[in-house]
């Protein structure tokens, strides 16, 4: 049986090594995979929790956990040389990941890519920039990375993949303004973007999020 535990081995630092935590289908039996990156001082551990309330039949969620925690070492808003070489070894993450499971017979159009706060930065400038995951984007309180957007920076192209971008109006973390940034840059590459904006929500998920997310797990799959 195939064990994700160790896929990061091999990689470089600072994330390589790190564990991969797992839940759901074993990805020997999936059809359909997630990878969900944590928040800054969170761990995969927490992502495992998340992915209980997001289980669909034949679908693997994959939690790779950070070094120290924290993806990169300061805000996003930051330039973003100030957060390498740490961004770019969060990415490396998520491709070794990818191509691992694309061994297994799971393909990048059935892949989604899942983050919250910090890990939802990671995951949206993943996908506006590389194109090796089809299935989806679930960004949970988070933007693109870099202290401004420039579209030529960015050569993704996500013909149609479903992206839901969800976040309050008042999070202390992210600026609202980010969020529809984000939203119109992923639409440029093609993307289907849905965002809701609550008002009034903390730094936190909520159930509509939660609903969305499983929408876009289970089309992956057919459901």
């Amino acid at each position: 049986m195939t064990d994700p535990t160790t896929w990061l081995d091999g990689v470089a630092a600072p994330h390589g090594g790190q564990p991969v935590l797992s839940a759901g289908a074993s990805v020997d039996e999936a059809s359909a995979a997630v990878i969900m990156l944590h928040g800054r001082g969170a761990t995969a551990n927490g992502m495992i929790e998340l992915a209980e309330l997001l289980a669909a039949p034949g679908v693997a969620f994959l939690a790779p956990q950070a070094a120290g925690n924290t993806w990169y070492p300061y805000r996003f808003l930051e330039p973003r040389n100030m957060n390498e070489p740490q961004v770019s070894g969060a990415i490396a993450v998520v491709a070794r990941l990818v191509a691992r499971l694309n061994t297994v017979g799971i393909p990048a159009e059935r892949v989604a890519l899942l983050g919250f706060s910090q890990g939802a930065c990671l995951a949206t400038d993943i996908a506006a920039r590389l194109s090796f995951t089809r299935g989806g984007v679930i960004g949970l309180s988070g933007g693109l990375i870099g202290d401004h957007i420039d579209p030529s920076e960015y050569e993704s192209e996500l013909n149609g993949v479903p992206v839901f971008l969800g976040c309050s109006d008042i999070d202390p973390h992210i600026p609202v303004e980010r969020v529809h940034e984000t939203a119109s840059l992923l639409e440029q590459r093609g993307a289907d973007v849905t965002t809701t904006i609550y008002p009034g929500m903390g730094h936190t998920i909520n159930q509509d999020e939660i609903d969305h997310a499983r929408r876009i797990i289970s089309s992956m799959v057919g459901g």
